[in-house]
């Protein structure tokens, strides 16, 4: 067994999080409870909200993608599978991730849907209400896995919240395979 490259490798929902000021009034007017998370299922529905939102910031997130972002912060090596689309979020989301010092290499998904995004609103006493579609991370193939990567990494990280959908699901059950069959350990 080689020596690990990565102290750990996770595979998660890419999700990029745009965050925006809001009144209470506001949260109200879109029909949220205030500091909930929703689903939006639709992009039609993402993408009207979007358009309600002042201005914004945009940065990479998810639950897997902040956990690699913290190691490589506190000065571990770390790597990230995550299918984003062809298009802007996409862009952010890697670039977030690679500017944090994360390795992420997973090869863009061209066409629909587009990738997925968490958009918060933030109220003045700090609350956060947050929308979530999940938009083309749900479509993680795995043919999409660098079973290199995955082998070189020392924990092999699974985010919960992908386990639910068909194909990332199949995708995670051949990464651990191939993590166990190098000795790495699996979380």
């Amino acid at each position: 067994m080689t020596s690990p490259t990565y102290d750990v490798v996770a595979i998660g929902n890419a999700i990029v999080d745009i965050l925006a000021q809001a009144t209470d009034a506001f949260i109200e007017e879109i029909g949220v409870a205030k500091g909930s998370m929703q689903l939006i299922f639709s992009p039609e529905d993402a993408d009207a909200l979007y358009a309600k939102m002042g201005p914004g910031r945009e940065v990479s997130g998810g639950s897997a993608g902040n956990t690699v972002a913290a190691i490589a912060a506190m000065g571990g090596k770390a790597a990230f599978i995550g299918q984003v689309a062809d298009d802007q979020l996409g862009a952010v989301f890697a670039h977030d991730l690679r500017a944090a010092g994360v390795h992420f290499g997973t090869a863009v998904r061209p066409g629909q849907p587009t990738t997925a995004r968490c958009l918060i609103f933030v109220t003045p006493d700090g609350q956060r209400t947050m929308n979530t579609f999940l938009g083309a991370s749900q479509f993680l193939p795995a043919s999409a896995l660098d079973e290199e990567l995955i082998a070189s990494g020392a924990i092999l990280y699974l985010e919960g919240y992908l386990w639910d959908p068909e194909e990332p699901r199949a995708a995670m059950r051949k990464a651990i395979d191939i993590a166990r069959a190098n000795g790495r350990k699996v979380a």
